[in-house]
């Protein structure tokens, strides 16, 4: 397994549409998918890829980690663009004793797993080039049989 580029960073926020206007209005990034299902919301920009920066929010109780506190929520890295890349890296990491999820994004397909501090990471496969056209694609969540 090797790992071919950062994909996208994940920031959990408190506010989304206050988030959401200061991306796009300081930072000028462009919205390309927006999610609100099964608990999560999410806003998913792009600087070229199907998206580089996702913001989900999030209620802030908890003043440092947990899953309703601010900060990182995941950093996602590309590891290719085939099922068999992201079946030899499931392999890798269940050898290694590393239990991961299996999750279908539509154009991507991915294995998310912690780090021994607990701080969630991503390894994806490109497998569609659909978000170029539709791009609300990318906001698909649905588990993977691997």
């Amino acid at each position: 397994m090797k790992i071919d580029s950062l994909g996208h960073v994940v920031l959990k926020v408190t506010d989304l549409a206050r988030s959401e206007q200061f991306y796009t209005g300081v930072l000028g990034m462009s919205v390309v998918a927006r999610y609100d299902d099964k608990g999560y919301k999410m806003t998913f920009f792009s600087l070229g890829k199907h998206h580089d920066l996702a913001l989900m929010q999030v209620s802030g109780e908890q003043a440092t980690g947990g899953d309703d506190a601010v900060g990182l929520h995941h950093v996602a890295f590309r590891i290719g663009d085939s099922m068999d890349q992201l079946i030899e890296a499931k392999a890798h990491l269940d050898a290694a004793g590393v239990a991961s999820s299996p999750t279908d994004h539509d154009v991507t397909k991915s294995l998310y797993f912690d780090d021994p501090d607990g701080n969630t990471l991503e390894l994806y496969v490109d497998v569609s080039e659909a978000w170029r056209s539709e791009p609300q694609r990318i906001a698909t969540v649905e588990p993977l049989e691997l």
